[in-house]
C-alpha cells in the first residue's frame, strides 16, 4: 500500500511505494517530488550502502542531495534494498540485492513513472551490488549510472585488510552483525566486548556512534568523513540513528573480493557472473565515478582502476572524479558538499 506524506519543512511530496525483491523480501521506495511544480527532468534512483537507509541522502545540511536533485527538474526516486536498517536484521549478500533487489527497484520506478530510461546515483555497497545487476545486463533500463567510492574493485587500506583477514574470524565466533549504534546501546556481551575496545582504541572524538562507524567500516579516526566537512546538526542527533547492524556474511563476501581484487560473487545465484571482469559488461550505460581523495573506507585507487577498466573498453566515454578534502559519505553528507560535489553530480546525470 503507497503511503503518502506531505514534507512541510521542504515543501516536498513524498510517497512511500512498497515493492518485493525478486525473492518475496519486502522493501521500498520513496518519491520525493516539489508540492508544486511537477518534475522537468526523468526519474533518478538514490541507492544507499551497507548498514544505513535511504534517508542517508537527507541530512540536515541547508541543502542536501535530494533538495538538489528537485530542484535541478528530477523525480526522485529513494531505494531501500535489503541492507537499509529500516527492515529487520538478515544476512544478506550482494549477490542477493544484485538479482533480487536492485532489477526489481527499477522495474517499480519505469512501472510508476512510464519512463523508458533513468538514471541513478549509487554509494558504497549499494554502488558495488548495483555495478554487478549492470553488469549482469540486469538493468537495462539505467543509462547514466553516478557511482561514489567503490564499484568493481575494492581497494582498502592496510589495516582494513588486517581487520578483514584477522579479525573477522574472531568476531564471527561471537556475532552475526555488527552494529555502530552499540555505542548507544550494546544489548549483549559480544556487543559490550566490541564495544569497549571500540572506547578503548578510537579517541577522535566524544561521539560514540562515530567511533563505532570508524571501527566497522575502516581505518581512519575518523573513517568515511572529515569532521570538518560535517555540520553540527550531522555530527550530532542525526547521525545517531542512521546506522546500524551490517551482517557479517557481507564482510566475508567483501574480504574475498579484496583479496581478488575485484567483485565476486559468493552463492552461485543465476545470471550472475562468479567474476565480475572476466567478461564484457553487458550494460550501455555511461558511468561516472567518484572519489574522496581521503577516503578511508575504500581508497580512491578503488574507482581510479574501475574507470580505467571501463575507458579500456570503450575510451573517453566514462568519467573519474577524484574530490580533495573529502572521504567516503561527506561526499554527500559534508555541510558544503552543495557548492564542491553537488555540482559534479548534476553535470555527470546531464551528460548523454
Amino acid at each position: 500500500m503507497t503511503t503518502q506524506v506531505k514534507n512541510e519543512s521542504r515543501n516536498y511530496h513524498e510517497r512511500v511505494i512498497p515493492f518485493n525483491a525478486g525473492d518475496g523480501f519486502p522493501l521500498n521506495l520513496i518519491n520525493v517530488r516539489h508540492a508544486s511544480q511537477a518534475p522537468t527532468k526523468g526519474p533518478v534512483l538514490l541507492v544507499h550502502g551497507a548498514g544505513v537507509r535511504a534517508n542517508i541522502f537527507r541530512a540536515p545540511v541547508e541543502t542536501n542531495l535530494v533538495d538538489a536533485l528537485v530542484a535541478d527538474g528530477y523525480d526522485v526516486w529513494l531505494e531501500n534494498w535489503r541492507a537499509s536498517i529500516d527492515f529487520p536484521e538478515n544476512e544478506w549478500t550482494l549477490d542477493q540485492a544484485a538479482l533480487y533487489d536492485h532489477p526489481q527497484a527499477v522495474k517499480k520506478v519505469i512501472t510508476e513513472t512510464g519512463a523508458s530510461s533513468i538514471k541513478a546515483i549509487i554509494h558504497c555497497q549499494g554502488s558495488t551490488s548495483f555495478m554487478m545487476s549492470a553488469v549482469a545486463g540486469l538493468v537495462p533500463e539505467v543509462n547514466v549510472i553516478v557511482s561514489n567510492a567503490v564499484s568493481l574493485h575494492p581497494v582498502v587500506p592496510t589495516w582494513s585488510a588486517f581487520k578483514l583477514n584477522w579479525m573477522l574470524p574472531m568476531v564471527a565466533a561471537m556475532t552475526k552483525y555488527l552494529n555502530p549504534h552499540w555505542g548507544i546501546d550494546a544489548p549483549t556481551v559480544p556487543a559490550k566486548l566490541i564495544s569497549g575496545l571500540i572506547s578503548l582504541t578510537h579517541h577522535e572524538c566524544d561521539r560514540p556512534v562515530c567511533k563505532q562507524v570508524s571501527f566497522t567500516y575502516g581505518s581512519g579516526f575518523p573513517a568515511l568523513w572529515s569532521h570538518e566537512n560535517l555540520n553540527e546538526a550531522t555530527h550530532g542527533d542525526w547521525l545517531v540513528h542512521e546506522f546500524a547492524a551490517v551482517p557479517l556474511t557481507f564482510f566475508k563476501q567483501i574480504t574475498r573480493c579484496v583479496r581478488a581484487g575485484h567483485l565476486l560473487s559468493v552463492q552461485n545465484l543465476p545470471d550472475l557472473p562468479v567474476s565480475f571482469v572476466a567478461q564484457a559488461p553487458k550494460t550501455k550505460a555511461r558511468f561516472a565515478f567518484f572519489a574522496g581523495a581521503d577516503n578511508l573506507c575504500f581508497l580512491p585507487d578503488s574507482q581510479i582502476k574501475t574507470h580505467a577498466y571501463f575507458d579500456g573498453l570503450l575510451s573517453n566515454f566514462h568519467s573519474l572524479h577524484v574530490l580533495p578534502n573529502y572521504g567516503h559519505l561527506d561526499v554527500f553528507i559534508g555541510k558544503r558538499a552543495a557548492i564542491d560535489t553537488y555540482p559534479l553530480i548534476l553535470a555527470e546525470l546531464e551528460k548523454n
